[in-house]
């Protein structure tokens, strides 16, 4: 491809550790790719995450930097944008409450039936993300290497992912990370959020660049690189930080 006008990221393990924040080295790089071209990143990540891992480590970053910096939290379920001061939402598709009741009602009693219900989690197995709603096996803060090791083949999260999914044919119910359940309305993952950046910018899937760590099918990243956009599978945030220090020098 040409030089993208867009480079668009995943957050954990492609910018940051898992729930960790992006590294002095990576935001380097970020405030480097500003200068040049549109950014974005999009995440399963709570809308506090992208605060806290990203935001608060751009800490050279000025006004025109951050205007061309899109951060699209929850799968894209919500879009915040800078608006001189701070980023705010351009758009959030908030669950209803029954909703909200009915999915984590279904990811317990399923989990349990399943034996897939930790009963020592490192942080909270549910989490209320407003558009979206998160079961982490694990717990929100389980360690990288015992996620790695939970479910390598992927069978546990799929068997979870069908069996809440029979129970919310109104809602979209997806395998996201190494542990995790996202869900959210119908129809909305990774791809709508890319979509939804061509709405918002008028950048073209082809112009755009995505870098994520789970581009395999059925990975969380995989609805971009199915979509179209031309993509970069990357293991880990150094590994990014890498191939970024080789991408710069062609914008």
């Amino acid at each position: 491809m040409t030089s993208p006008a867009l480079v668009a990221f995943d957050l954990d393990d492609t910018l940051a550790p898992s729930k960790g924040a992006i590294s002095p080295r990576i935001a380097d790089l970020l405030l480097a790719l500003l200068r040049r071209v549109d950014v974005a990143i999009i995440s399963g990540g709570n809308e506090e995450q992208f605060r806290s891992q990203v935001i608060a480590q751009l800490v050279d970053a000025d006004p025109a930097d951050l205007a061309r910096l899109h951060l699209l939290p929850t799968c894209g379920t919500r879009y915040l944008r800078y608006d001189g001061t701070r980023f705010t939402a351009a758009y959030a598709h908030d669950l209803t409450d029954d909703e909200k009741s009915a999915a984590l009602t279904a990811l317990r009693e399923e989990a349990e039936r399943l034996s897939l219900w930790e009963p020592e989690p490192w942080g909270e197995i549910l989490e209320d993300r407003g558009s979206q709603i998160t079961f982490s096996a694990l717990g929100q803060k389980a360690p990288r290497d015992a996620k790695h090791d939970w479910d390598p083949s992927g069978a546990k999260r799929l068997a979870l992912r069908d069996a809440v999914a029979a129970r919310l044919p109104g809602l979209e119910v997806r395998a996201g990370g190494s542990t995790s359940i996202d869900i959210t309305r119908a129809g909305i993952d990774k791809a709508y959020g890319m979509l939804q950046l061509v709405e918002h910018t008028g950048i073209p899937l082809a112009a755009m660049l995505f870098y994520g760590d789970r581009l395999d099918e059925g990975g969380n990243d995989y609805p971009v690189l199915a979509l179209g956009v031309p993509s970069v599978a990357v293991d880990g945030w150094e590994d990014t930080a890498d191939k970024l220090d080789a991408l710069l020098p062609t914008l």
